[in-house]
């Protein structure tokens, strides 16, 4: 299955240069919070692809503008051909947005969905908008990343983590790929192609960027 994720810089090479062809093969697509509704919603038009998404911590116009024809999954295990995909938006909590959390709070959603987890046996991605605690997040809180997403992986042990949040623009220091333990680390910032399989991925198979010469 082939997956394009995106999160926080709505991509010149799919908006303003569209081609449809550029779609072509992608099975589904993934926001990763803090774009553009009307990105999405140009999106879900053109591609044959659903597109499911988080907020991110921009994303209160949402609640004016949602993103037609898209799916959220922000609070729940959404199943796409088998695929068990957990979405947890928002960020640590910095200056009291809607879509901002502490440790706590998120801790909180997470437990809230205990009865989704035990029901679908975990899941295969977790799809959120901030980073984890350590693992390539950024110093400041804004851009801390959450411990309570660690304590998921290593119970659930999920094939991908995908987030966004950490603009790749901020430093060499911020991985676009990376991997804790048996889980495939990906930011989602601008956009990213990669292939899932049921088998363990070499890291030519594992994903590739679409578009960039």
């Amino acid at each position: 299955m082939r997956i394009m994720v995106i999160a926080d810089e709505e991509s010149k090479y799919l908006w303003d240069f569209f081609d449809k062809s550029k779609l072509e093969g992608v099975d589904l697509i993934i926001s990763c919070g803090d774009l553009n509704p009307n990105y999405l919603s140009f999106l879900t038009t053109f591609a044959a692809a659903p597109v499911l998404y988080v907020h991110g911590n921009h994303d209160e116009k949402y609640d004016r503008i949602p993103p037609e024809g898209c799916i959220c999954i922000d609070d729940k295990i959404y199943e796409f051909e088998g695929l068990r995909i957990l979405g947890l938006g928002g960020s640590m909590r910095y200056s009291g947005g809607k879509y901002q959390f502490t440790e706590r709070g998120m801790r909180k959603r997470v437990k809230k969905l205990w009865f989704q987890l035990l029901k679908h046996r975990g899941f295969d991605i977790l799809v959120t908008h901030a980073p984890a605690y350590q693992i390539n997040d950024g110093r400041d809180l804004p851009h801390q990343g959450f411990q309570v997403f660690i304590e998921l992986i290593e119970k659930y042990s999920p094939k991908f983590f995908l987030h966004g949040h950490v603009h790749m623009t901020y430093g060499r220091q911020h991985k676009r790929c990376d991997k804790y333990k048996s889980t495939h680390i990906i930011n989602a910032y601008e956009r990213y192609v990669f292939d899932y399989e049921d088998d363990e991925m070499s890291p030519l198979k594992f994903g590739k960027i679409v578009g960039q010469q």
